[in-house]
């Protein structure tokens, strides 16, 4: 382990790393600086590959846009909809399948099945939970005496089916994750508190949690990531086909307005312009969370 690298060692180690480095650069680096490159282009011919004028136009097209900011509207209240919920139900059930329970190994199968499950075949479920006249959970909401909803045509109710949909798909990653977490806890501290007679919620809210946190974290900073770039939710629950995110637009989201722009007026250059925004965006946003992480450690 503490060999100096030689030449040879050092090429070695690149020639099983060119492959990959290959892919990441072709797919991933050169897209993103071209994109980037293009949300300046003023004027530009598509076709012979060729621009003429360097600017900010699809900026300003961009920031006054109504429809994108109603996109980024949308898009912020899913984000705060479904990261806290989603975690800390994600949590309760790592924490009761991380407890003497039987058949824990099936619960955890149930849980990440969702995550794992074509997102598809996923849609039409839920289209159909969602239906008005012969949705299940319409069913549901009647035997409490609640009339039919509308999930899926009612602009109102756009955004809280997407939510209610995200968080049941999404919430198995969650919960491996802060099992895996729940594993690295020293069982020392809890039967500490468990011994100065502190009960199980107690020990929970002071012992667990505090020591969770790097996870929760974790799975934070991944919530909000994954939420600000919802797309395929939209696509498939709505049965868009690149037109209509929702009932007038009412599950609009800035990835929907970015797919739009580039695929539906194929309008390059503003949709390169709203993919950086929102790259700006995540990035101030994963600022915070980093800042008041580091304040509180």
């Amino acid at each position: 382990m503490n060999r100096k690298a030689t030449i040879k060692s050092s090429l070695k180690a690149y020639m099983y790393l060119f492959p990959a480095a290959l892919i990441i650069i072709v797919f991933i680096i050169y897209p993103l600086i071209k994109s980037f490159e293009m949300s300046f282009y003023a004027k530009y011919d598509y076709f012979n590959d060729k621009v003429y004028s360097y600017g900010l136009n699809n900026y300003k097209i961009v920031l006054s846009d109504p429809k994108f900011w109603q996109a980024m509207k949308n898009t912020m209240i899913f984000v705060v909809g479904v990261v806290p919920i989603s975690i800390i139900i994600s949590i309760a059930i790592a924490l009761m399948l991380n407890s003497k329970i039987k058949f824990k190994g099936v619960f955890r199968t149930f849980f990440f099945m969702p995550y794992v499950t074509s997102l598809v075949a996923i849609s039409i479920v839920w289209r159909w939970i969602y239906h008005r006249d012969y949705g299940i959970l319409n069913y549901v909401l009647g035997v409490f005496g609640i009339h039919p909803i509308a999930w899926l045509n009612d602009p109102n109710m756009s955004m809280p089916a997407l939510i209610i949909l995200s968080i049941w798909k999404n919430i198995g990653y969650n919960v491996i994750i802060f099992l895996a977490g729940l594993q690295t806890i020293n069982k020392q501290c809890e039967l500490a508190a468990q011994t100065d007679g502190a009960h199980y919620f107690k020990r929970v809210w002071y012992v667990t949690l505090p020591l969770l946190s790097p996870t929760t974290f974790f799975v934070a900073i991944v919530s909000v990531i994954n939420s600000f770039k919802i797309f395929d939710e939209v696509y498939t629950l709505f049965n868009s086909g690149g037109n209509m995110a929702g009932p007038s637009d009412s599950a609009l989201t800035v990835v929907f307005y970015i797919f739009r722009k580039f695929y539906g007026e194929w309008n390059f250059g503003v949709a390169s312009a709203a993919a950086f925004i929102l790259f700006v965006v995540i990035m101030i946003f994963t600022g915070i969370q980093f800042y008041y992480s580091r304040r509180r450690g």
